[in-house]
């Protein structure tokens, strides 16, 4: 079994979700009392939030470099940087390197092109939802059309998130407002919906709707035990 590195803290509530998720998957596989080998290491969050909304993308790669270096000298194998928007700066953690990084919206894309969606949703941060490194990724390398919602949405989404689920904080009127949003790209043509930030899986899960969702936590934790095992 190889040793999985995992960047996590962002926030630390999606990061327990990872943990969880990593070790039920070898559990399942492999029986018995087996677990996963995982290098972690967990950010201190606040800095690097305040690094994002001020645009400050360099001050987040270096914190994020220097994270990926520890990982790497604990041990792992390969790398999971357990947060869809930070992917922003996968390029400059990847130099900083020398292990594999398992790339979050790759292993999403894979799966939306095995089950044969072509035109997607994405919800997420403002910056994942807005900015080319998440969506152009999906669309350039993977040939997906993403769509995602207009931009009063995009401010609720994005809110919500900040300032309600990486606290840990879920309502049931914020739920409504997903599911809502949810139902609007499936209305404009989305066959299934990407929940494209580690923390969305805590307030909304399938059971909720019928539209398709692809929780890139649990996605990304499976293609992390696959590539262990």
């Amino acid at each position: 079994m190889k040793t999985i590195g995992l960047l996590g803290g962002m926030s630390w509530e999606s990061t327990e979700g990872y943990y969880r998720a990593i070790n039920e998957g070898v559990k399942n596989a492999l029986g018995g009392l087996h677990s996963a080998r995982i290098a972690l290491y967990s950010v201190d969050f606040e800095p690097i939030e305040k690094l994002q909304h001020e645009g400050d993308w360099d001050g987040t790669a270096t914190i994020l470099a220097d994270a990926a270096r520890r990982v790497q000298a604990a041990g792992a194998d390969f790398l999971l940087i357990g947060t869809n928007t930070m992917h922003k700066v996968a390029p400059q953690i990847e130099q900083a390197i020398d292990i594999p990084l398992l790339h979050i919206a790759d292993a999403t894309a894979e799966a939306l092109v095995q089950d044969g969606i072509k035109t997607v949703g994405l919800l997420g941060t403002a910056f994942t939802m807005e900015q080319d490194f998440y969506k152009g990724r999906l669309s350039e390398n993977h040939g997906l059309n993403v769509q995602i919602p207009d931009e009063d949405d995009r401010q609720t989404v994005h809110r919500i998130i900040y300032e309600e689920l990486c606290l840990g904080t879920i309502k049931p009127e914020s739920k409504a407002e997903y599911l809502r949003i949810i139902d609007r790209l499936a209305d404009r043509g989305a066959e299934a919906v990407i929940l494209g930030c580690t923390e969305i899986g805590m307030l909304v899960s399938q059971e909720d709707t019928g539209v398709r969702l692809f929780d890139t936590t649990a996605i990304h934790a499976r293609k992390a035990v696959e590539y262990a095992l």
